[in-house]
């Protein structure tokens, strides 16, 4: 797998984990749809510790935390208040984690679907981001994550097996070759040549998927002098 290369006009790359990520879903799976398109969605498991420390909390309450800096927190505050308003006019609830979870079985889920049941994505999607920020899904254990690729209308008899070998190799292979890559965080869209973090830059990514037509978004609308 080549990480800035696909036959699908745009690759996506989220972790369940990402509170940017998660209100990034629904815009993006609105874009495909729209198009008439199919996007080449993929995991990204960011290693949240190595940058912005690590921490757990019982019942709202910090009871470890390493690595944090008052700074670091307040920009951890703003990051879920940002993506909440966000989460809020689309309908969901989003909430702070209480841990920093390993989030590499519900992205290789995003993965398995992508390859093997390209029509249940935002089934998948739906199935799995909405109730994690609701803290009701525990996405460290297989089981449940099958459960959410069943709810997805997806056949999750060779998951195990994925997660062990196959899905495990592209999974680590993109988090091996990331940096080299210019992919850095989620969401990252990755049109042609090139590289866009944030979803942001979607109304952009529409007007070159649909053939450049009219202004481009930063120059649509009237500048006053």
């Amino acid at each position: 797998m080549d990480v800035l290369k696909s036959n699908r006009p745009l690759i996506v790359y989220l972790d369940v984990k990402s509170p940017y990520a998660f209100v990034s879903v629904k815009p993006t799976l609105t874009l495909e749809r729209e198009l008439g398109l199919q996007f080449d969605w993929r995991p990204y498991t960011l290693d949240i510790p190595s940058y912005l420390g690590s921490a757990r909390k019982e019942k709202g309450e910090v009871v470890e935390s390493s690595g944090r800096s008052p700074k670091i927190w307040n920009a951890i505050r703003y990051a879920y208040m940002d993506a909440r308003r966000y989460a809020e006019l689309q309908g969901y609830t989003l909430k702070g984690t209480e841990k920093i979870w390993n989030s590499s079985l519900a992205n290789m889920g995003i993965l398995f679907v992508n390859l093997h049941f390209r029509d249940r994505i935002p089934a998948y999607l739906e199935a799995v981001f909405p109730p994690f920020w609701r803290r009701e899904l525990d996405i460290e254990d297989i089981n449940v994550i099958k459960d959410c690729l069943r709810t997805a209308g997806v056949d999750s008899s060779d998951f195990q097996t994925f997660v062990s070998r196959a899905g495990k190799q592209m999974h680590d292979h993109i988090l091996d070759h990331r940096f080299e890559a210019g992919i850095y965080g989620v969401p990252t869209y990755v049109l042609g040549n090139d590289v866009f973090f944030g979803r942001e830059h979607l109304p952009y990514i529409r007007w070159v998927l649909s053939g450049k037509q009219g202004q481009a978004p930063d120059i649509a609308n009237e500048v006053f002098e």
